[in-house]
């Protein structure tokens, strides 16, 4: 049996049937589900206390949309990481979600299989998006670039953080990195960390975005 902790999770959506049934499949999977919440000012409520790794989170929540509960928790809670799990599948939802701070988006049409990976992705800190969903995010990253950018000199990077964080941009996760540079996993999460704290980043989602608008994901 594995020494490593339980990733802890919880559940929001308003739909109980919903929400319990996801929280019951993750159980069986393993994940420590430490909580559900039935709307916003519930969800940010018990995350503070429960302190999950991960939050699954519905953007149509009834009153406080799941957008603005996203940016709540992940203002109050920087290191937990909140996937959002949506029937929605419009673009304009899944920027705002990544706006708001979301690490990734799955449409609920995503199976069993998806929905663990991606939790398991998510609490790795790597981006998870529904097939064509990425593309869209990194679209709106690029258009964004194209606004004129400002005068200071951006913060230095060894030629190594360089090189991972090229790789980011272009949505490997930390074990292929791994393999692509000939490097440990635990080398790529060191020079992930350290790159993040130079930018003043959050996540990897941020940092695809820092290398795009400074034309590091091309080859």
């Amino acid at each position: 049996m594995s020494d490593e902790p339980r990733i802890s999770v919880m559940v929001v959506d308003d739909h109980p049937i919903w929400r319990d049934g996801v929280a019951r499949d993750l159980t069986e999977h393993g994940f420590d589900v430490r909580a559900t919440a039935p709307d916003a000012d519930a969800a940010l409520r018990i995350a503070r206390t429960v302190r999950p790794d991960v939050v699954l989170m519905d953007l149509n929540l009834g009153g406080t949309s799941g957008v603005d509960a996203t940016r709540e928790i992940t203002a109050a809670l920087p290191s937990t990481k909140v996937l959002v799990l949506s029937a929605s599948g419009e673009h304009k939802d899944v920027l705002e979600a990544v706006k708001a701070g979301a690490s990734g988006y799955l449409v609920k049409s995503a199976s069993a299989t998806e929905l663990v990976d991606a939790v398991h992705r998510t609490a790795a800190g790597d981006p998870v998006f529904t097939a064509g969903l990425a593309g869209l995010v990194l679209g709106e990253y690029r258009r964004m670039a194209d606004a004129p950018a400002g005068d200071a000199e951006p913060p230095r990077l060894t030629e190594r953080e360089t090189d991972v964080l090229r790789l980011v941009a272009k949505g490997l996760t930390a074990r292929q990195i791994a393999e692509r540079l000939v490097l440990s996993h635990r080398t790529v999460e060191n020079h992930v960390q350290s790159t993040l704290r130079k930018l003043q980043l959050h996540n990897r989602v941020e940092l695809a975005r820092y290398a795009i608008e400074h034309g590091l994901d091309g080859e």
